[in-house]
């Protein structure tokens, strides 16, 4: 297809902001699911047949179909141009405003049904992305078009809101209630939930704090599962797993457990203190934020064995005594052999690795304290003072006292 590279673009893009997309060829099968099962659970053939069947009859060419559900689910469908057999493809189902876990619990007052159903409701809504802005979704659709039909012009969009017929509404209700303990659509749920977790948590192993950041950014509130009756304490009962979850994750991505120890203790800490909804979802961000940041400075996978247990040494305790004949024999290695390793893996050599760290260090206390800078050098394992001021001048180009009075 001559538009393949503008239309995997916008496939990449779904991908990012968790949109759902498929392709339907006209005589083939549809694809599974293409409301994530909601239907199916509640036996809505009919309603699932009135949205998706006869999908290649119902959409025009050059026309691009803005759908909202029953269920207040958006869709964008259109026919893919150029194609052996007549093609559609779907974006969604996706939100473009929050539902609330009070919204739902209203509707079950409303229509008197079960506390079960409600809660499986809230877990699918939970699953679906928010786009609250949807101009940038519409305008990559729209550009597209553009692109497959040749100008603006040659392409229209229609709106269409497709709610249940109201002669539907009782027997749905009497679906909700006979339907509140199958456990189908929560099964299938709970695994997308978790699938969820795991591409988070890859995203954190690998440092990429934006992809993390983009997926929190589109998720709704209801993505904090109710775990107990107060609101804030099921807050911070989630912020505490999410806690966890970014843990193990910096640990696949190979940093030492000496990192990360103080910086999950630091979010337990800021954890207890949350008091509303909106710090808890600043907090997640900060979360994903310092976490992703912690494997891009701290992750070891391209190092032996030998020089990620030399690293963590010498950032225990930059104090220390840090010469190659020490370090070798804490690891129990010949220090020959060390110091090849080292600088065949680092591409320096290991005393100039330390300076570096001490400096570093240095730098920060000169920083973030008033510590005199005979007790800075101290500090980093330097006891003589002239010595200290000499290095750090050949590092950053300035003493420790014209360091700390430009800051």
């Amino acid at each position: 297809m001559f538009y393949n590279a503008e239309l995997e673009f916008l496939k990449k893009l779904l991908k990012n902001l968790n949109i759902e997309f498929n392709e339907t060829v006209e005589g083939e099968p549809l694809p599974e699911k293409l409301d994530k099962g909601i239907r199916e659970y509640l036996k809505l053939d009919e309603d699932y047949g009135r949205l998706f069947a006869d999908l290649h009859m119902k959409l025009a060419p050059n026309t691009i179909y803005k759908i909202t559900d029953g269920f207040y689910c958006r869709y964008i469908m259109f026919i893919l141009p150029d194609t052996e057999k007549k093609t559609a493809f779907i974006v969604g189902p996706y939100l473009n405003s929050e539902i609330t876990r009070q919204m739902m619990i209203n509707s079950q007052e409303k229509y008197n049904v079960s506390e079960t159903l409600t809660g499986h409701l809230i877990k699918y809504y939970g699953n679906l992305s928010c786009i609250k802005e949807e101009r940038m979704l519409f305008g990559v659709c729209n550009t597209l078009g553009e692109v497959m039909w040749g100008s603006m012009d040659n392409f229209t969009v229609e709106n269409e809101i497709k709610y249940l017929p109201e002669e539907l509404a009782e027997d749905v209700v009497s679906s909700f209630k006979a339907k509140s303990d199958d456990a189908l659509l929560s099964i299938r749920i709970l695994e997308e939930r978790y699938d969820a977790e795991r591409r988070m948590m890859q995203a954190v192993s690998q440092g990429m704090s934006h992809k993390v950041e983009q997926m929190l950014n589109n998720a709704t509130s209801l993505i904090f599962e109710k775990r107990a009756d107060d609101p804030v304490r099921n807050l911070k009962n989630y912020l505490i797993i999410t806690n966890t979850l970014m843990r193990k994750a910096a640990e696949q991505g190979s940093v030492h457990p000496y990192y990360i120890d103080g910086l999950s203790s630091e979010f337990a800490k800021k954890i207890e203190k949350i008091k509303t909804a909106t710090e808890g979802g600043e907090l997640i961000r900060e979360m994903a934020r310092k976490y992703c940041a912690l494997v891009k400075r701290h992750s070891m996978k391209n190092f032996s064995l030998p020089v990620q247990k030399v690293m963590t040494l010498i950032d225990t305790d930059l104090a220390a005594d840090l010469t190659l004949r020490r370090l070798a024999s804490l690891i129990n290695v010949n220090a020959s052999y060390l110091s090849a390793l080292f600088k065949k893996e680092t591409g320096k050599p290991l005393t100039e690795y330390v300076t570096r760290k001490r400096v570093e260090h240095a730098a920060y206390l000169l920083r973030s304290t008033s510590m005199q800078v005979q007790t800075v050098a101290q500090q980093c394992g330097i006891l003589d003072v002239n010595y200290f001021a000499k290095m750090f001048k050949r590092y950053t180009g300035k003493t420790p006292k014209e360091y700390r009075e430009g800051i």
